[in-house]
């Protein structure tokens, strides 16, 4: 990308959105921080970012919820759920809301960075993957158009 990866850590603990801020810059990420639900949905409306940090357990709102709320706002953003709660079912509730994965606190560092890097490059392949197909589908519309013009001025 030619931009930045850009990063939404979003956490009520300010020393977690401190530390993984941190670590993320150092690894040449843009990173931005919400302490709240209400805050991150603000932010994803104001500009996009690649990936988001959630944590399950949000002052207004249930990680989870929130899901939800930012799927309205950046549908092709990864989303990855981080909790020090896990459970069978906020894990199958992150799943169905479309959670791409599931990281129990405290993470090792080494697993959150491969867990980003692994879904920024499907991201970034489904993005040349959409940008071929369009391309692929305009340069046929274009030859439907010229033999659509051609046969007119034939008749």
């Amino acid at each position: 990308m030619g931009e930045r990866t850009r990063i939404l850590i979003v956490d009520d603990d300010e020393s977690i959105r401190k530390t993984i801020s941190t670590i993320l810059e150092e690894n040449g990420y843009k990173v931005d921080t919400a302490k709240d639900g209400r805050q991150a949905i603000e932010k994803t409306e104001a500009r996009f970012y690649n990936l988001a940090l959630i944590d399950i357990k949000l002052p207004d709102m249930e990680g989870t919820e929130l899901l939800d709320k930012m799927r309205d706002t950046t549908p092709r953003m990864v989303k990855i759920i981080v909790t020090g709660f896990p459970s069978l079912r906020n894990a199958v509730e992150a799943v169905n809301k479309s959670a791409d994965a599931y990281l129990i606190k405290p993470v090792k560092i080494e697993e959150l960075l491969e867990t980003i890097r692994l879904h920024l490059e499907i991201q970034e392949e489904e993005r040349r993957y959409n940008e071929q197909t369009i391309a692929a589908f305009l340069e046929t519309r274009l030859l439907e158009q010229k033999e659509i013009a051609t046969c007119k001025i034939r008749k």
